[in-house]
């Protein structure tokens, strides 16, 4: 599933392509798994409104839009297989479109979901997201979400409530930057450790977003690129190999039923 760094750059290479231009027309596939909102509730808000914004707030994309002065946003959850592309209408539309937006620029935005588990909907109101924002977050802030808390740290991480957009990918490498197993319990981590944690959290993020992204699956940017990322993952789905720094093999362990890939002598 696309995690943060991954939603960022499909959310401002969106943006590049589409802010300032009129939504004409809207087509959707009615298939009803991928709308939260009804088919015709998303093209009664979107058509002939005025793109103004296209952001991440967590894992979700929000389109900001106006009509007769009227805001609303459009939200977008890629799921685990979902892209949004902004296309030439001239190329061909793949299998499991299941949104066409039709730009006054002359180009289309394309949903794209081929396992449907994503889904897009209107917001009733200004969408602010589940949990905190990871990169924006104080250290007093950070410190105190784990404060009492038994849960192992790579699933608190994983606690969209409490941080949204941190998904499996970059909470293994930012415990494996920051030097702690992941079965540590938060509340027991101290504030120094809480403190690397979230400085290393903050710079994997930045560094994925940078390059645009991992690709371990099906994941592409707005015009269809893959992400490069995934050639520095340290730990994540490296089962085995030898640590980048100490040589010791990564492990594979399940931690909150998730897969879960740390170094056995680097991270304590």
């Amino acid at each position: 599933m696309p995690e943060l760094p991954e939603v960022e750059t499909v959310a401002n290479g969106v943006h590049d392509r589409t802010h300032g231009q009129t939504i004409h027309s809207v087509w959707t596939s009615n298939k009803p798994q991928t709308f939260k909102s009804p088919p015709d509730q998303i093209a009664e808000a979107l058509t002939n409104s005025r793109i103004e914004r296209v952001h991440r707030v967590g894992k979700t994309i929000v389109m900001d839009v106006t009509r007769n002065r009227k805001p609303a946003q459009f939200l977008i959850h890629l799921g685990m297989t979902g892209r949004l592309l902004v296309s030439d209408p001239a190329v061909p539309v793949p299998a499991h479109t299941h949104a066409i937006l039709t730009l006054s620029g002359g180009r289309e935005v394309r949903f794209v979901d081929p396992r449907r588990f994503g889904r897009l909907s209107i917001a009733d109101a200004t969408y602010e997201g589940p949990g905190q924002e990871p990169l924006t977050i104080s250290l007093e802030d950070f410190i105190a979400l784990f404060r009492h808390r038994k849960t192992p740290i790579k699933a608190a991480l994983l606690n969209q409530s409490l941080l949204h957009g941190v998904g499996n990918i970059y909470a293994d490498e930012s415990l494996f930057r920051a030097g702690i197993r992941p079965r540590r319990q938060a509340g027991r981590l101290t504030h120094a450790e809480l403190g690397r944690l979230r400085t290393a959290l903050i710079d994997v993020l930045k560094h994925a977003i940078k390059l645009g992204g991992s690709s371990v699956s099906d994941y592409v940017d707005a015009e269809g690129i893959a992400g490069f990322f995934q050639l520095h993952h340290n730990v994540y789905s490296r089962t085995g190999e030898p640590c980048r720094v100490c040589k010791t093999p990564i492990e594979r362990i399940v931690v909150g039923g998730r897969s879960t890939h740390f170094c056995p002598r680097c991270q304590k």
